[in-house]
C-alpha cells in the first residue's frame, strides 16, 4: 500500500515520515509535538510510533481557529 492509499483509509496507520506529508509538517515538529504534548494522538508499538488516520483527522478539525487571537 502506498503513502497515498494508506492516508485514504481511516483505518490506516502512518509512519512519522507519511504522516508528516499528511500533514505538511516536518517530521522533526512531529517529534517535537510528542514531546511536548501538544501533537496529534499516536500509538507507539513495539517501540515504533504511528499515527491514525482518523486521528489526524480529528486534530486537525479540534485545531481550527476562526481568528489569529485564539
Amino acid at each position: 500500500m502506498t503513502s497515498n492509499s494508506k492516508a485514504n483509509h481511516p483505518d490506516a496507520l502512518l509512519t512519522p515520515d507519511d504522516a508528516a506529508a499528511y500533514l505538511k509538517l516536518s517530521k522533526s515538529w512531529l517529534a517535537k509535538a510528542r514531546l511536548n504534548g501538544n501533537g496529534p494522538p499516536y500509538h507507539k508499538l513495539g517501540g515504533c510510533v504511528r499515527y491514525s488516520v482518523t486521528a489526524l483527522q480529528q486534530w486537525i478539525k479540534s485545531n481550527q481557529h476562526i481568528s489569529t487571537s485564539a
